[in-house]
């Protein structure tokens, strides 16, 4: 009652609704008599630890792992560096307070990790979510709260044994690495297919309870296998994202997440004890200036060194600035295993309450301090910056080699993955039983997958060409001698579970050379059947990102816009927003590239290229609104690409609107850099010159067939 109550006033204040539910929480904690209090407060933190769930969950709806693999090299430097520098820089203010070792660690591993719910509640209240620099934000979130799985493990053995295991560490990662693969393997195999079938069935009702049951399974799973809540519900988001009911799921499940998040934050403004603050106060105040200056300072500076540019860095590191959920897990850990202080908890609380105050503030301060920032640059620095970032936007094409090793790693790892998940589930269920027959089990359903690990080929047009240049042939069959060493030596190892070390390597070895050659070609059927079914359910759905901070993103047309009825020509978008429309979605159809003809009507989903501000001209204008309709999302090949036009290329000294780059490719041109120079969204009427390099938006197969030939 109390939150409904300030959530209402701080809305009338424009206020964010989040710092209204921290307080309302103080308000209704023993710690104050103004309104009845709350007794039993162990309930509320399993309601909060729901919402945390909840949160993660919606937020692996939104960002999948396929999204996360664009952004996913980025995002892991920015975040590896804020660690880092975060972890440093808390134990070396706690041994400036006096405070013990283990005190200072946890205070480190309580500033290194940010709130992944506060700033998703602040960018939705902010309306943010699209905004280009919040892919990034959330890829460091994620990676963040994989960082954090290891700061447990390591803060747990370094608490217990009082020193660092290497190997503790090392299997921690494995662990991870191994689960999450697995995890999404499966996911991807059997989810959407099961979707697919049941969407009869599936209303509004159904979906948010099978959803969550989902949810809810992989979290247990998660648990059991030693690993946060939170982690296991962004999985399973992020595998559900991948189906064609994600974006109606999030739909259903949406008041759910919102009450059990406004839960969470009541939770965590009950926890302020005024006393234990007003003691600590000194400590507070600083350590929040070292956690939103350190972040700042920290998240900037990996983001400039991963390639992201200096406005998308500022905005990341101004987003970033605060620590949360993850926080009060660590510094409860340490109470747990008493190994530090008791003021260590209430500080991370009031750290937490301060700097979620300020977070909605430096977000919205993050534009007009890169705008200072650029606006005093040196020339020299802000032409190194931009090269610096340009040189990671190119996307070049990869020679042999590299697609090679990518094939060779990526067939390792998914197929070492799931015939270790094959053993170890095996010997689980056999422990009791017959440990021959259990193997044999084992042997018999990964035998497709090691077939493809020891004698399945790699067929693909870098290999041909690789093997055509006798060069490369000694070093291609070394690889594919090692890939069967490696498969021996992984499946003797499991197979030693069931029987002695000797036995394992000896028997394996002879049934597996047996088995597999005599059935090879009815084991190479079952597994191209199961690498076809994979790669078809992995449906692409990201957001394509465009160079120099443009991005894409999708908005339904409301039945009462004022664009209803026009064509593109009539409405005159680019003259007048500097945005493009890439594509149109309108019911089951796809219609790519329209031309200046095609008329906008009631409901269409358009597909819109542009920077920041001028896609929120354009929304403004459009007027959208929630349509209460899933809409399929079919743009899985319609991509952004690269074209570098040579002396002798057809397109030399024709214009954009001439080249026929439309009519071939089905792509826009959305870019095109000349020399030093940039042009978005350039004019139609512009002349190509030899030299230039065109950006466009376009569908992926053309582009590999077409795209040489011009």
């Amino acid at each position: 009652m109390v939150a409904g109550v300030v959530t209402i006033l701080f809305k009338k204040l424009r206020q964010p609704v989040v710092l209204g539910y921290i307080v309302a929480g103080f308000l209704v904690s023993p710690h104050t008599n103004l309104v009845p209090t709350i007794v039993d407060g162990e309930s509320i933190k399993v309601w909060a630890e729901i919402g945390i769930i909840f949160l993660m969950f919606s937020l692996g709806l939104e960002f999948s792992f396929t999204k996360l693999a664009k952004t996913g090299g980025a995002a892991s430097i920015t975040a590896f560096v804020e660690v880092v520098f975060m972890v440093a820089i808390g134990y070396v203010t706690g041994q400036m307070f006096g405070w013990s070792t283990m005190d200072s660690l946890f205070l480190g591993g309580v500033l290194g990790i940010s709130s992944t719910t506060i700033i998703i509640r602040a960018f939705e209240e902010l309306g943010m979510k699209t905004r280009g620099f919040a892919k990034l934000v959330f890829g460091v979130l994620i990676v963040e709260d994989l960082f954090a799985v290891l700061l447990l493990v390591l803060l747990s053995t370094v608490a217990i044994g009082q020193g660092v295991e290497g190997g503790e560490m090392l299997y921690a990662v494995l662990k991870l690495i191994f689960f999450l693969t697995f995890w999404f393997v499966c996911g991807i195999f059997i989810l959407p297919t099961i979707l697919r079938r049941s969407r009869p069935f599936l209303d509004s009702e159904t979906m948010a309870v099978v959803s969550l049951g989902l949810c809810f399974a992989m979290v247990v799973i998660a648990t059991k296998a030693g690993f946060s809540a939170a982690l296991g519900a962004f999985v399973m988001g992020s595998i559900l994202a991948e189906t064609q009911e994600g974006e109606r799921i999030e739909e259903v499940i949406g008041p759910t997440k919102d009450l059990f998040a406004a839960i969470f934050f009541v939770s965590v403004g009950m926890l302020i004890d005024p006393v234990l603050l007003y003691k600590y106060a000194g400590p507070v105040i600083v350590i929040t200036l070292v956690t939103v200056f350190g972040k700042m300072f920290s998240t900037i500076l990996g983001a400039l060194v991963s390639g992201r540019s200096l406005k998308h860095s500022i905005q990341a590191g101004f987003s970033l600035a605060q620590i949360g959920e993850f926080s009060f897990i660590i510094a409860g850990l340490g109470l747990t295993l008493n190994v530090t202080s008791d003021f260590l908890y209430p500080i991370a609380v009031g750290v937490s309450a301060l700097t979620t105050f300020f977070t909605p503030y430096l977000i919205r301060a993050a534009d007009p301090v890169h705008a200072f920032i650029h606006g005093r640059m040196p020339g020299s620095w802000r032409q190194s910056l931009a090269k610096y970032h340009l040189s990671f936007q190119r996307v070049s094409a990869a020679n042999e080699w590299q697609a090679f090793l990518r094939r060779y790693i990526l067939r390792l790892t998914l197929n070492g993955v799931v015939i270790s998940a094959i053993f170890s589930l095996a010997a689980y269920f056999s422990a009791n039983l017959n440990a021959t027959l259990g193997l044999f089990a084992a042997l018999l359903l990964s035998a497709p997958f090691i077939w493809a690990m020891t004698i399945g080929r790699m067929t693909s047009p870098a290999v041909a060409k690789l093997w055509r240049d006798s060069r490369h042939r000694t070093s291609l069959i070394a690889l594919e001698a090692a890939r069967v060493a490696i498969a021996l030596a992984l499946i003797g190892t499991l197979a030693s579970q069931f029987v002695t070390w000797k036995s394992a390597f000896a028997v394996t070895t002879a049934l597996i050379f047996t088995f597999v050659l005599l059935f090879s070609h009815y084991l190479k059927r079952i597994y191209q059947w199961f690498e076809k079914r994979f790669i078809a359910n992995l449906t692409d759905k990201e957001t394509v990102l465009a160079p120099w901070d443009a991005h894409i993103v999708r908005m339904d047309v409301p039945a009462d816009s004022e664009f209803v009825g026009h064509t593109l020509e009539e409405l005159k978008i680019r003259e007048r927003f500097g945005v493009t429309i890439a594509m149109i979605q309108r019911g089951g159809n796809q219609i790519a590239a329209p031309a200046r003809g095609e008329r906008i009507y009631p409901f269409d989903r358009i597909s819109v290229i542009g920077v920041d501000d001028q896609i929120s001209g354009f929304r403004a204008s459009l007027a959208p609104r929630t349509s209460g309709r899933p809409a399929p999302d079919t743009s899985a090949d319609y991509a952004l690409h690269p074209l570098k036009v040579e002396p002798d290329s057809p397109l030399c000294r024709k214009t954009i609107r001439d080249s026929g780059v439309r009519e071939k490719l089905h792509g826009l041109v959305v870019g095109l850099e000349r020399g030093e120079k940039r042009f978005l969204n350039p004019d139609s009427t512009m002349s190509i010159e030899s030299g230039d390099t065109l950006w466009i938006v376009g569908d992926s197969r053309l582009f590999k067939s077409l795209g040489a030939g011009l």
